[in-house]
């Protein structure tokens, strides 16, 4: 059980991480509407809707945080750096590894921004939803996400009054899963995050070009990929049977549906291989040069 002290030591470190990226926000104001948001979204609210927020926090109506979120000047990006460095402060360890993901958030209605019909990792099956991709940073000391894209389908993109009703900039580009991978993975390595792996499940596995990233990045990494699919030039990959699940364990953790391999490898402990023509490098953000993501 979580005692006392714990919980106001807990309460002391989230009011100084309050402070710290306050500083991101331009008034006093924003940053107390931050301050009981981020407060609302961790208590016990029934439903995180902007009316049961903000009776959590003590307002007699939503405006304050709707303002927030849809009217208040912020830079979001300016707060993930600022998280990043608090994350590799707090958990930043020599064998950190970076977890890609994406899921799903379903929806109801047409207007929501990226909406569609799609396959939802959270529901299991295709839901109306959307979808965002995420970037969590994991070591011996915890875990924590550290950066997040949002994936907007081309059914959006190529529709632009759609996206202008749903305040979509125009210059916003369609961008694949994999490439908005790629921006979040060259964005933490570039970062203070301390990273020696990089990990995925095969919606990204499969992505020769995201396999090359890291290779060329110098990081070691940890992906699933189709058994079938067939690398080139890579001596520094092995592929190995992923686990089958215990009977009576009750677990499902570490296991595939048939037809999956696990692709790992490391360029550090890799031995020689004579006939290879693939290029090495420094672990460097500018190996890469991947399509920015809004």
């Amino acid at each position: 059980m979580i005692n006392e002290p714990a919980a106001e030591s807990w309460d002391r470190e989230l009011e100084g991480l309050f402070l710290r990226v306050g500083r991101r926000f331009s008034g006093v104001e924003p940053c107390r509407r931050m301050r009981d948001y981020v407060r609302g979204l961790l208590g016990p609210v029934g439903r995180k809707n902007g009316w049961q927020l903000s009776e959590y926090a003590g307002h007699t109506t939503p405006d304050g945080l709707q303002h927030l979120l849809a009217g208040s000047r912020w830079e979001a990006d300016e707060i993930r750096d600022e998280l990043q460095h608090y994350v590799a402060e707090r958990l930043g360890e020599d064998d950190g590894v970076l977890i890609i993901d994406d899921t799903g958030f379903v929806k109801k209605g047409a207007t929501s921004a990226g909406v569609q019909r799609q396959y939802s990792g959270t529901a299991g099956r295709t839901e109306n939803c959307q979808i965002g991709v995420f970037a969590a940073y994991a070591s011996a000391r915890g875990r924590a996400l550290v950066d997040r894209e949002f994936y907007l389908p081309k059914s959006w993109t190529e529709d632009r009054d759609r996206c202008r009703a749903a305040k979509i900039p125009d210059d916003r580009d369609f961008h694949t899963k994999g490439d908005l991978a790629k921006a979040m993975v060259l964005r933490a390595l570039a970062s203070e995050l301390p990273i020696a792996w990089v990990t995925a499940d095969s919606a990204y596995g499969q992505e020769g070009r995201f396999r090359r990233l890291l290779e060329q990045s110098g990081v070691g990494y940890v992906l699933a990929v189709p058994k079938s699919q067939f690398s080139v030039g890579c001596p520094r990959m092995r592929s190995v049977p992923r686990p089958r699940p215990r009977p009576g364990n009750g677990s499902h953790a570490g296991t595939a549906p048939r037809g999956r391999a696990s692709t790992t490898g490391r360029q550090s402990s890799c031995p020689p291989w004579p006939s290879t023509t693939t290029r090495t490098g420094p672990r460097s953000a500018g190996d890469g040069h991947w399509p920015a993501a809004a």
